[in-house]
């Protein structure tokens, strides 16, 4: 599948099933050679943003803005081929979203606040020196900001 192909797809999806397929591709792409747990934190940065309404309202919104995620990064033609790690991403992402929905005092965080990420061998934003809350794998989760869940 080409990430422009699913990208079109999650535009034409029920919200929340387009949701589940956005998350599922970032988690791919950003993460398909980490662990479970580091793909599970990707996946927890990107709900954390969501919920802030800071990049948009929508987990689509939010892993398409401009610069923030792979999905913008990489180019549109770019095939997800590996359809074991597909499927890892598939169940990561909607373990992520049930964990999520949870009320905040019963979630299981893996990176608690964390706002952002790095992969160090490929990144060096401004903001690389934030607050580091973890380092899984081959990247750094980091508090750049506080994040707060808008009011609803």
């Amino acid at each position: 599948m080409k990430l422009a192909w699913i990208l079109w797809l999650a535009s034409v999806l029920p919200p929340q099933t387009a949701d589940s397929l956005c998350l599922s591709t970032t988690v791919y792409l950003e993460a398909r050679d980490q662990s479970v747990r580091g793909q599970k934190a990707v996946a927890e940065v990107a709900l954390r943003r969501r919920d802030s309404g800071l990049w948009g309202n929508t987990v689509c919104d939010v892993v398409t803005a401009k610069k923030q995620f792979a999905p913008t990064l990489v180019s549109p033609s770019t095939r997800l081929s590996n359809t074991e790690a597909w499927a890892e991403s598939v169940t990561i992402a909607l373990e992520a979203e049930r964990n999520w929905a949870l009320p905040p005092g019963q979630r299981k965080e893996i990176v608690p606040g964390a706002s952002h990420f790095l992969a160090h061998a490929i990144a060096s934003p401004s903001w690389r020196n934030a607050y580091q809350v973890a380092t899984i794998g081959d990247h750094t989760f980091l508090k750049v900001q506080s994040l707060k869940p808008r009011r609803g």
